[in-house]
């Protein structure tokens, strides 16, 4: 396979030209407007920042690529699926105030938010999952699956068990339903919390195996021998009762990624942007968002998503930690072993080179890039 192109933009201005602008000229200079978009339905696949959280990126920056979209003829819409841990994304009611009041809203962006996997994260379609290892299907968002053409959007930044987050982990975490993130992040069954569980029968309705049931108390349990793992009950507690404890180990769930990543963008016009600003230690699923570890390096596009997050990577490990950090601080201690990897250096369980080895393996993309600098 021959070398990706990866298009790259810093964050410099000069007078009379925003960061807007230059993101817009980055997008245009990479290829977006080779993609048919006249009249297509197109996904914006982005994550919304927990609330607490204010490291996401900003709805200017989303503005500036929807109005690209519109002025190609497209009709741009933003999207994420629920989340299956409890928090304030976990349904699509509390996912689209979330969104609003972390400034998402079609003033703000230019276009309206669809989550994609429906109101309790159960509206998902079965998407196979070209040359999959370990996920020969995948359990996708179906307004995902409905559009045209996907733009994945990624605020790229640091991760407690992938290393990172970029394009990848966007699209393949990001897109799965909740069903899709309990196959990603388990092989097991889910718990019920008895001394939280209210005894409301709601988990035992939206279970699709009939695989729960209630004891004297009226206190909910499953059985595991009934059990598909599928997480809807996770999503149908209003009590945060019911959680995933069955975790996978990080190699495996980087692997899953990368192949939820090929179900989701399989067969389809796909193009890749990430920012590497306010590069926090972890994911913006978190309530709150540490210092940065990095500087704010720039902005990047490329079509081809596993090149794309390779760049940054590489972009990342180049650049000189901010001392006063996670990462700075770890580096400052006098034991300190040093992995000379400053995602692993901040977070040293993390596993991420699986992703993007996994990624190649199976076709999505290619980590050889050629960088090309736009002013």
């Amino acid at each position: 396979m021959s070398k990706a192109k990866v298009y790259f933009t810093d964050f410099r201005t000069q007078i009379g030209v925003s960061q807007g602008m230059k993101l817009q000229r980055l997008i245009k200079k990479a290829g977006i407007g080779n993609i048919d978009l006249d009249g297509k339905f197109v996904a914006i696949k982005m994550h919304f920042g927990e609330l607490g959280n204010v490291s996401f990126i900003r709805p200017n920056y989303v503005k500036a690529v929807a109005d690209v979209i519109k002025e190609l003829g497209g009709k741009p819409f933003l999207t994420d699926c629920n989340t299956l841990y409890p928090g304030s994304r976990k349904n699509a009611v509390d996912h689209l105030m979330n969104a609003e009041v972390n400034g998402f809203n079609s003033v703000t962006t230019g276009c309206y938010v669809i989550i994609g996997d429906g109101l309790r994260g159960t509206d998902d379609i079965e998407v196979p999952v070209r040359n999959g290892e370990y996920c020969k299907t995948a359990l996708i968002g179906r307004a995902i699956m409905d559009a045209d053409v996907l733009i994945s959007l990624n605020h790229f930044k640091g991760h407690e068990e992938t290393g990172f987050g970029g394009a990848l982990k966007n699209l393949g975490m990001g897109c799965g339903s909740r069903g899709g993130k309990m196959i990603q992040h388990n092989e097991g069954i889910p718990r019920v919390d008895q001394e939280v569980c209210r005894g409301c029968g709601r988990c035992a309705r939206e279970c699709g195996s009939d695989a729960i049931f209630y004891n004297e108390q009226k206190k909910a349990w499953i059985d595991e021998s009934l059990c598909k793992g599928c997480g809807r009950c996770i999503g149908a507690c209003a009590f945060d009762a019911i959680e995933n404890i069955n975790g996978s180990a990080n190699e495996l769930l980087c692997c899953k990624i990368a192949e939820y990543t090929q179900a989701v963008c399989d067969g389809r016009p796909c193009f890749h942007i990430s920012l590497i600003m306010d590069v926090s230690p972890n994911c913006d699923c978190h309530d709150e968002n540490d210092a940065p570890i990095l500087p704010n390096i720039g902005m990047l596009a490329s079509f081809d998503p596993v090149a794309l997050d390779q760049a940054c990577v590489d972009l990342c490990q180049q650049a000189t930690p901010i001392r006063n950090s996670q990462l700075g601080d770890n580096l400052a201690k006098l034991d300190w072993h040093h992995y000379h990897d400053h995602f692993k250096d901040s977070n040293p369980n993390v596993r991420w080179k699986e992703t993007l080895e996994h990624a190649k393996k199976i076709g999505l993309g290619t980590r050889e890039y050629e960088l090309i600098t736009v002013k």
